[in-house]
């Protein structure tokens, strides 16, 4: 008869559950999932193709979580389930199961406390990513594209849905600037501790053989915001500018100039749009993303007013946020966290949540 006690760990578990399920609020939660279904049920909801997408996005997403909280309170039950009939059995393959079973669930539950965390005013909306090549040339702009690569595929890892909404290439290799949008249960609050200056230092593969290479590439994140209204833009401020949509090299892929371009011209705020297939939707696409982006901007300069009143101003991120090195060794580091992998292809192939989580956690810490 085997004596595996995991008692202490699975009680420490069930407590942490318990404070996440407060958090969440599940009654809340089964009730917006009614409201959901109910309006995904109406007759005519796909009369407003659009409006229907949101629904039904918003109803899995919130499925999702809940399905999340179930599963976890059902596999806790289990786990105790298998620990007693392993014990009873004196099963050395089913003690062993157990273990990796609770590690499972402990990594779950890690993710899931994170998530709590993630209580801003426009956390829970979906995430606009802005990736701009910055000094180093020709390798910036590889790496631009890197970045955007390595987003694209965590958010594909997730199962979650992306738009890549404007994309201006390089004339040698990657790109100058991306834009696109990842739709996820709280993709903003997740992602924006991504915001920041980011460098790759390693042998480029444009330059002379030997020499060590150092690139820089900025990404920005924004909350998409949908309510009109919430930033007046008045007309005679913005420029707006229509030009034909181009692929890699400068290549056309459209024949008809419906790619747009807005400039705000109070800020100099720039937002290009191609994804869509006609001038009219890609405008209003930027116009979303812009509005967007100067809420931000207004929130920002009223947070540095208070800090300035309060006698300490200080920048929200430091340049140079984390370090990709491929050369001479092999390291990956956030400058903030000290959080660091040694596997740099894992990073770029998407491998991030370790990465996001400890900086949403120092975000927590640094606030507190």
């Amino acid at each position: 008869m085997l004596d595996l006690d995991l008692s202490e760990q699975i009680a420490h578990l069930r407590s942490t559950f318990s404070d996440i399920r407060s958090v969440v609020d599940v009654d809340a939660l089964t009730a917006e999932i009614a409201r959901l279904s109910e309006e995904a049920g109406a007759p005519d909801l796909w009369d407003d193709t659009e409006k229907a997408q949101k629904v039904t996005s918003a109803l899995s997403h919130r499925q999702g979580e809940l399905a999340k909280i179930d599963s976890i309170q059902s596999r806790l039950d289990d786990l105790e389930v298998l620990i007693e009939l392993a014990n009873e059995a004196g099963d050395e393959e089913s003690a062993e199961e157990a273990k990796v079973e609770l590690a499972s669930i402990q990594k779950v539950l890690g993710e899931l406390e994170v998530q709590t965390l993630l209580n801003g005013e426009f956390d829970a909306r979906p995430a606009v990513i802005t990736i701009r090549s910055g000094a180093g040339g020709v390798d910036a702009a590889d790496f631009a594209e890197m970045l955007m690569r390595m987003y694209l595929r965590w958010a594909e890892q997730h199962k979650y849905s992306t738009t890549v909404m404007d994309t201006s290439y390089a004339e040698e290799a990657g790109i100058k600037s991306a834009t696109f949008e990842i739709d996820a249960p709280y993709a903003f609050g997740t992602l924006s501790v991504e915001a920041g200056t980011h460098r790759l230092v390693r042998m480029s593969p444009f330059g002379a053989a030997g020499k060590r290479q150092t690139s820089f590439a900025a990404v920005e994140v924004i909350p998409l915001i949908e309510e009109a209204g919430v930033i007046e833009i008045p007309e005679s401020d913005i420029r707006v500018d229509v030009f034909r949509s181009s692929g890699p090299g400068g290549q056309s892929v459209n024949t008809t100039d419906s790619a747009v371009r807005i400039t705000h011209l109070p800020t100099g705020t720039v937002v290009s749009m191609q994804n869509e297939k006609s001038q009219i939707q890609n405008r209003a696409a930027a116009l979303r993303v812009l509005q967007s982006r100067l809420m931000l901007i207004q929130r920002e300069q009223e947070a540095a007013q208070k800090k300035e009143l309060a006698g300490t101003i200080t920048a929200s991120w430091g340049d140079q946020m984390r370090s990709y090195v491929l050369a001479p060794y092999q390291m990956v580091k956030d400058l903030r966290t000290d959080f660091e992998v040694n596997n740099p292809s894992a990073v770029f192939d998407g491998d991030l949540d370790g990465f996001i989580n400890a900086g949403i956690k120092w975000r927590k810490q640094k606030h507190d």
